[in-house]
């Protein structure tokens, strides 16, 4: 598999590991008392955080279009649905 097919299934769930802790497991927790989603969800969104800044960063290196928006595609993984408009944008690329 490609180095960008992995980055572009990484962006991906990592978007969705936010938003489902975002949006699920944190009105859960302080609305319901129920810390079980936010538990569950914590660890994987938290690695794949950190491969998506990792691919981000090596992918800089390979990629002319990485080294053009280095920056908004490094910041998008703290914006909602901002690695969905990244793996979207690659999309459209590949």
């Amino acid at each position: 598999m490609k180095t960008l097919t992995i980055f572009r299934i990484i962006a991906f769930l990592e978007g969705l590991s936010y938003i489902l802790l975002l949006f699920v497991g944190v009105p859960l927790k302080y609305f319901g008392n129920d810390v079980t989603l936010v538990k569950m969800l914590g660890m994987p969104h938290g690695f794949l955080f950190m491969a998506y800044i990792a691919f981000v960063i090596v992918l800089r290196f390979d990629n002319p279009w990485f080294k053009k928006h280095f920056i908004l595609i490094a910041l998008a993984s703290i914006v909602p649905f901002g690695t969905f408009i990244v793996e979207h944008k690659l999309r459209k690329l590949a």
